[in-house]
């Protein structure tokens, strides 16, 4: 790993050395990549799509929203879910394979790269030390800002929970896809580890300095947020409308039901369409909270949340 990690320094830096002159006439000294990390259930989806449909505007103001490798699997998705994957699997020449592609896209004037996906915090904890290696080198060679939004730990960790319960199965994951409780999956560490906002905030200002992370409490559009963040807000500017509607305590107890079963990916998301039917049916019968009132003291207790 170590020499693929010079590999990678070294082959990178020769790709982002032809833009230094151009942004020394921007009066920039390195091109800036903004990582939108998440969280989940924050209104990612919907600002990808955003800033995916939004392009040809965000290259006018010198901003590239890259596209993904033809060859990934879903290229036409707009998220960089390659990102934290590469990192999980530490596949170092995939990993730079698509930063290529990225570099391939930056014209002379461009100034500022972003990338997103929710993935990077939600599979935070399972990268190895050997890819934490290759963000901070990655932070030498591009000016780095976090973004991440954080909602009240009872609403973002019981929205979680859901979507867990909607995966598909996934080997060696113990919550997603399984026919489990909240309070039995706040007992798998993988999952309660979520909730530790200022953990995830911490190693972040470690590996790329504090001043370089930006966080935000969320509020019910993100894609607003970032429409002023970066200049592009107009006059006639409307509520963005949500992508993801949550799924309730009926619809969830349908899942747990699937989930006792071995259904292939393939089918249970064919069944989500029908799902989504039955919830919009029985959305006004079945909002109980899922966190009992001993689950809600437990999350409290061993949440550590982000002071704004």
């Amino acid at each position: 790993m170590k020499k693929s990690n010079i590999h990678f320094a070294s082959e990178l830096a020769e790709l982002v050395k032809p833009f230094e002159q151009s942004l020394e006439q921007l009066k920039v000294q390195k091109l800036k990549l903004i990582i939108h990390a998440g969280t989940p259930k924050t209104g990612t989806t919907s600002l990808q799509i955003y800033l995916d449909k939004k392009q040809r505007k965000l290259r006018g103001k010198g901003i590239l929203y890259p596209h993904n490798l033809e060859k990934l699997k879903n290229p036409t998705a707009p998220k960089h879910q390659w990102f934290e994957k590469n990192l999980v699997t530490t596949h170092v020449e995939s990993f730079l394979e698509n930063f290529k592609n990225i570099i391939s896209q930056v014209k002379k004037d461009t100034h500022t790269i972003i990338l997103s996906s929710e993935g990077i915090y939600n599979y935070w904890w399972d990268f190895p030390d050997e890819s934490k290696d290759i963000l901070c080198t990655l932070s030498k060679l591009f000016d780095i800002e976090i973004w991440a939004w954080f909602r009240e730990p009872l609403a973002f960790i019981e929205s979680y929970y859901k979507q867990c319960i909607r995966n598909p199965k996934i080997e060696n994951n113990h919550c997603y896809g399984k026919d489990l409780s909240f309070a039995e999956m706040l007992d798998i560490e993988w999952f309660s580890q979520h909730l530790n906002y200022q953990g995830f905030i911490t190693d972040c200002q470690t590996i790329f300095g504090k001043n370089n992370i930006s966080v935000f409490k969320y509020e019910g559009d993100v894609v607003q947020e970032v429409i002023q963040k970066l200049g592009l807000a107009t006059p006639h500017d409307n509520p963005t409308p949500r992508k993801n509607k949550s799924l309730n305590s009926a619809t969830i107890e349908l899942l747990r039901t699937i989930n006792r079963y071995d259904v292939k990916a393939k089918d249970k998301e064919y069944l989500i369409p029908h799902l989504k039917k039955i919830n919009g049916i029985l959305e006004n019968y079945a909002n109980d909270t899922l966190i009992d009132e001993k689950s809600r003291q437990r999350v409290l207790k061993i949440s550590s949340p982000i002071k704004f």
